[in-house]
């Protein structure tokens, strides 16, 4: 199956395309968006994260980098694109939910994001949210599918997302990839900042704790991509037994705010059957075939002892 445009991706995460001067024109009004980038000790891969946002070349674009006191040559880069930068800063601090949270308090944008130091933009996200935002202003929450790229930036698996579910975001987990995530900002005024007891299921939660109110309203980007870096020191591949239990206290708690009689088991085949038909329907039949090949390899995975 034929997974994503690799070459065209990895020049766009490897090389400057942008200048102080030229920025992307884009007709009618747009959002101001607001990104943060938490870091600490990612010199081989910040670099490409910030090229991912600044080669979008938005007009409206405020840009943060949060850095937890780094050793590793992260700073030299940072200050490499100063420049193109609303701020930064570079201080010991609470993990990477209270350096996301920094920045958020910083934020002025209409819109905004988070994308991790190792995780990449595709190119035109934030035109594709622009265009998405004018239709529908009135959306709280934007969002898109999921590249998995390895450390050279080779796409090597995607994830397509659906209209957003609740019941399928708390039981089946999560439908919204914060790689491709946009938020209103004026929904973190409402609800609150990211959860800063929680290290490994932050995205999940937030998600999860906006998916419950009635009146947040989710909107699917269709062609919306990021990346999200496959490496061995990535936090989420280091994920255990501490990330299952955050991840059931969250399910804990906003499962009561789900007003649905169904059971669990409901909904997890549901959401399953949800997705088979939806795709279907709009003719992917080989990304349904890969995907229920992968499932079915993982299911028979033996489990270690």
């Amino acid at each position: 199956m034929q997974i994503g445009p690799t070459d065209l991706f990895r020049k766009f995460v490897n090389e400057p395309r942008f200048t102080t001067t030229h920025t992307r024109i884009i007709k009618g009004s747009i959002p101001k968006i607001t990104v943060v980038t938490p870091s600490y000790n990612q010199a081989g891969y910040l670099e490409r994260t910030i090229l991912s946002v600044l080669n979008q070349q938005y007009p409206a674009l405020e840009y943060f980098i949060i850095d937890g006191g780094s050793t590793d040559g992260s700073l030299d880069i940072i200050r490499k694109y100063e420049p193109y930068l609303a701020g930064w800063v570079s201080e010991k601090d609470r993990g990477q939910t209270d350096a996301i949270n920094k920045g958020f308090q910083r934020a002025t944008g209409d819109l905004v994001a988070f994308q991790n130091s190792d995780d990449v933009y595709a190119p035109d996200t934030f035109l594709r949210i622009a265009e998405a935002w004018q239709k529908a202003p009135d959306t709280d929450v934007f969002y898109g599918n999921l590249y998995f790229i390895d450390e050279q930036d080779v796409i090597i698996e995607e994830m397509r997302s659906l209209p957003f579910c609740a019941a399928c975001q708390l039981y089946e987990g999560m439908q919204v990839f914060n790689q491709s995530l946009f938020l209103k900002r004026d929904v973190l005024t409402r609800y609150g900042l990211l959860d800063e007891r929680l290290r490994f299921v932050l995205d999940y939660e937030i998600i999860t704790r906006l998916g419950v109110q009635s009146d947040v309203r989710f909107q699917h980007v269709p062609g919306l991509w990021g990346g999200f870096r496959v490496q061995p020191e990535a936090k989420s591949s280091n994920i255990a037994e501490t990330g299952q239990q955050e991840h059931q206290q969250v399910k804990e708690k906003y499962r009561q705010q789900l007003k649905s009689g169904l059971g669990e088991s409901f909904w997890r085949r549901y959401c399953r059957l949800r997705k088979i038909v939806k795709f279907i329907l709009q003719g992917e039949f080989g990304y349904i075939k890969h995907r229920l090949q992968l499932s079915g390899k993982m299911a028979r995975k033996p489990t270690d002892s």
